[in-house]
């Protein structure tokens, strides 16, 4: 396996994250229960057991409640933060009743308020990286490098990041941030493929189509940044899911997952993992559950090996169609 791009900057982070996206019940203003607060002790112990020591979160997660959780975590294990990596986001703004839809803040005041809130439900002093979430039509990089300033200066962030950004966004963050933006966090999975399709359809009408901007992929790796994928496991299609009305590339995909894993006697989460990680980009996979026994299945993935025929037969089988 590569060597991660962040454990080239000196952080110590592991081969995989934990996303903590799922604690905190519904997406609600509920307070959070008891119950919820064991299964984020659940959660954190099983990734610990398979060596994660990296926790990504955002501040939209359950509305604030998956950070709540993991602060209380936090709060009655205390040894635990300075042996682990936590990294949030801010940049979201949910839509609140009346209001039609999302929207995006990179305002400095926003930025600002977001990381208090953030420390504040964490219970924490520090973040170790802070990640932009999606990008902000209406952002004005001065403002966003003036923000960034102020985190670093007075110590509440440490690294810098972006998440869902092609490379000239952030070719343009960076033009006005002293900071060096170090993790660009993308949808990639076996099911999520633009980020490989708009690779092998350069020059073809295809890649018209691909939702990846070109080069993205490139600069990450040219730029040492950490490319992070969120959603790896594509909500278990390809690892035992119920697959009723899903196509016949995600069905031939899943039996061809399920096939080596028995080869290789692992699981299927951990042959989906290893798919991604055998990409020469040191990708960093953030698995989505914080189900114990899904987690648990993740063990070991960094250390398959996957030839290259068994890496394109994935890829063919979830494209659908033929390489050209």
């Amino acid at each position: 396996m590569k060597t991660l791009p962040l454990n080239k900057r000196g952080i110590p982070a592991s081969r995989l994250v934990l996303g903590c996206m799922g604690l905190g019940g519904g997406w609600d203003r509920e307070a959070i229960t008891k119950e919820q607060i064991k299964e984020g002790h659940a959660a954190v112990e099983a990734a610990l057991s398979i060596g994660i020591n990296m926790f990504d979160h955002a501040d939209i997660y359950t509305r604030g409640k998956a950070e709540q959780v993991f602060g209380t975590v936090l709060k009655e294990r205390p040894e635990l933060r300075e042996q682990i990596i936590l990294q949030s986001k801010c940049g979201i703004k949910l839509a609140e009743p009346g209001e039609s839809s999302n929207v995006f803040d990179f305002s400095k005041s926003h930025i600002l308020s977001s990381v208090d809130g953030i420390l504040s439900r964490l219970g924490a002093e520090y973040l170790d990286i802070l990640l932009l979430h999606r990008p902000d039509p209406l952002m004005d990089p001065e403002d966003v490098g003036e923000a960034l300033q102020l985190l670093k200066q007075s110590g509440k962030v440490r690294h810098f990041g972006v998440s869902n950004m092609s490379q000239g966004q952030i070719k343009l963050l960076q033009a006005y941030s002293e900071e060096p933006f170090i993790v660009n966090q993308l949808e990639m999975s076996l099911e999520k493929i633009y980020w490989l399709d708009s690779v092998v359809s350069v020059n073809q009408q295809a890649w018209r189509e691909q939702g990846m901007p070109e080069g993205t992929i490139e600069h990450c790796r040219l730029e040492n940044i950490q490319l992070q994928a969120w959603g790896p496991l594509a909500q278990g299609k390809y690892s035992g899911r119920p697959l009723d009305g899903e196509s016949e590339a995600v069905r031939s995909t899943a039996c061809l997952v399920r096939t080596l894993a028995d080869e290789k006697g692992t699981t299927p989460e951990a042959i989906v993992l290893s798919w991604l990680m055998t990409h020469p980009a040191a990708i960093q996979p953030v698995i989505g559950t914080v189900n114990p026994k899904r987690i648990a299945a993740c063990e070991g993935a960094d250390k398959l090996t996957l030839t290259r025929k068994e890496w394109y037969d994935l890829y063919v089988s979830s494209r659908g169609v033929r390489l050209p």
